[in-house]
Parts: structure tokens; C-alpha cells; sequence
């Protein structure tokens, strides 16, 4: 058999969870398990064209709504780029304000879950913080934490590789962070009884065996791989620029430093300054006025 597919190339993520709405239940259970579990979704969003596989900005993310009319964003986040915050908070109170029709009524709303699984540590600026791995953002009190507006807006995060290091409890969450981090070790996956997981397993094997699917995910990976070079070629060449700029300020400021120590001995005449420290008159004449107001 072929080399499986990576589970977290976010290609390969929807086609498991969009084309098969009792594995996504399944999935948003066990990653949310202190709430009420749901029954049944409709993905909203379960297509993939050309189009997205080239777009490197876009994450493949699958959109659910529950019975009750709550709306999931479950997304495999195999990159970190800058305003990653900020961008996550945009898009979840865009799906909050796009619910509402003209005059309808706020009580209608129905509440935003973001499902974020993350390859990489987002969080690792603190001792505190290096040993956490599963988080909740919510609108809450930052002094009284137990006083909420509501979980209208919610967002959860899973940093895999962080939460495979830590260890979680055993049970469901634990499985889907092995199956996530090592899909491709047949001695660990046997070890996981947990059902919903085992049937990802059997999934991500047959769409292993689907050439389509494996070119689609190939195509996929390479667009992410020319999106992560471009940016940095990118930085490099702003880094090279600022280097640059930097020298020719350094030299600059080296120059007119030069030229104020001339003018304040006041025996030189303007061109003769210029000529000394490769400056134009114009900019001499500038300094001697501030010179002389000092």
C-alpha cells in the first residue's frame, strides 16, 4: 500500500470530515466535550475546487450547522502567519453578523464555534503557557471570569504537537491528537479503540488509494510550500532593504554631523562644506539656519 495521506494537510482534512457528517459529530464532540454533544450536521461548505487548492491564503476549512442552528468552523491550521488572532475574531463575527436578516431580532443569534487544530505552538511565551495546549476563548470578564456575555462567540484551540508532548487525559481527545500526530505509525494506531477515530483511520486509508485525491493533496501541499518560500524570500529582501536603508542613514547622518562640526567653526562658506562631506548645498545651507538657532 501507498504512503497514507497526512491527515493534517487541510485538503485531505476536509474530504474526511466534509463528506461525512457522523465522523464531523463525532469529531465535534469529543473536541468540545464539557458542552452539550449535537446529533447531526449539515456541512455547508462541503465542495473543494482548483480554485482553493491554489489559493495559499485560504484554509480549507468545513462549515457545519447543527439542529438548533449553531454554526461550526472546523479548521486544520498547518501554518502560523502574522494576525493570526485578529483574523480568526474577523471571520467568527462575520459568520455571527451574516445571521441576521433587516429587522430581525438579536435573540435570534445562534451561537459561532470555532475548532481550530493547530500544527504549530501558537502559545510559548510563558513557563505558563508552554504547559497548556487545549484553550477556550469566550466573552468573559477579565476580573470575574465566571461572568460571561454568552458563548454567542467561542472559539477552541488544539496545538497538536504541543498536546502530544504534554499528554492529555486519556480518552477522545487524546485518540485524535495521536491519530493527527502519528496516523502514519500502524504500533500506535492499533492501541486507540476509540470508534469514531478507528473509522478516520479506515477513511484516511481509502482515500490514500485515490489517485485523484493523492495528486489534489500534492497540489495542495505544493501551493502551501510556495506560499511559505514566497514569504520568506520576502522577508529576506525587506530585511536586505532595511539593512541597506539603514547604511544609508548611518551615512548620511554621518555626513551632516560632519557638516554641522564645519559650520560651527564658522570659517567655511556653504559650497566649501558640500564639497567636504558630499552633501548638496542646499541641505548645508539647512543645517547652518538650524546651526545658528541652536
Amino acid at each position: 500500500m501507498e504512503r497514507l495521506l497526512d491527515p493534517k494537510n487541510d485538503y485531505v482534512f476536509k474530504r474526511l470530515f466534509a463528506s461525512d457528517p457522523e465522523l464531523l459529530v463525532a469529531l465535534i464532540n469529543d473536541l468540545r466535550p464539557d458542552l452539550p454533544d449535537i446529533t447531526a450536521v449539515d456541512v455547508i461548505n462541503p465542495g473543494i475546487s482548483d480554485a482553493d487548492l491554489q489559493a495559499k491564503a485560504i484554509v480549507l476549512d468545513v462549515l457545519a450547522r447543527d439542529a438548533g442552528g449553531h454554526h461550526y468552523n472546523i479548521e486544520m491550521q498547518v501554518r502560523r502567519y502574522p494576525a493570526w488572532g485578529q483574523h480568526s475574531a474577523f471571520y467568527r463575527a462575520r459568520l455571527l453578523s451574516q445571521q441576521l436578516g433587516a429587522g430581525e431580532d438579536y435573540s435570534a443569534l445562534k451561537a459561532v464555534v470555532g475548532i481550530h487544530l493547530l500544527d504549530f505552538a501558537l502559545f510559548d511565551a510563558s513557563e505558563t503557557e508552554r504547559q497548556q495546549a487545549c484553550w477556550r476563548f469566550e466573552l468573559r470578564d477579565a476580573t470575574q471570569p465566571q461572568v460571561t456575555l454568552g458563548n454567542v462567540l467561542q472559539l477552541n484551540l488544539i496545538e497538536l504537537k504541543k498536546a502530544d508532548r504534554l499528554g492529555l487525559d486519556t480518552g477522545p481527545l487524546q485518540d485524535w491528537v495521536t491519530f493527527f500526530e502519528h496516523w502514519q505509525e500502524t504500533t500506535v494506531m492499533t492501541q486507540i479503540s476509540h470508534p469514531p477515530v478507528q473509522h478516520a483511520m479506515e477513511q484516511l486509508k481509502a482515500l490514500s488509494t485515490d489517485e485523484e485525491a493523492r495528486y489534489r493533496a500534492l497540489a495542495r501541499e505544493r501551493a502551501l510550500h510556495d506560499e511559505a518560500t514566497l514569504l520568506k524570500d520576502a522577508e529576506e529582501r525587506g530585511e536586505k532593504r532595511g539593512e541597506k536603508r539603514g547604511e544609508k542613514r548611518g551615512e548620511q547622518r554621518g555626513r551632516e554631523d560632519s557638516a554641522r562640526n564645519l559650520l560651527r567653526l564658522g570659517l567655511l562658506e556653504n559650497a566649501q562644506i558640500a564639497q567636504a562631506t558630499g552633501l548638496s548645498e542646499e541641505r548645508v545651507q539647512a543645517l547652518r539656519e538650524r546651526v545658528q538657532a541652536e
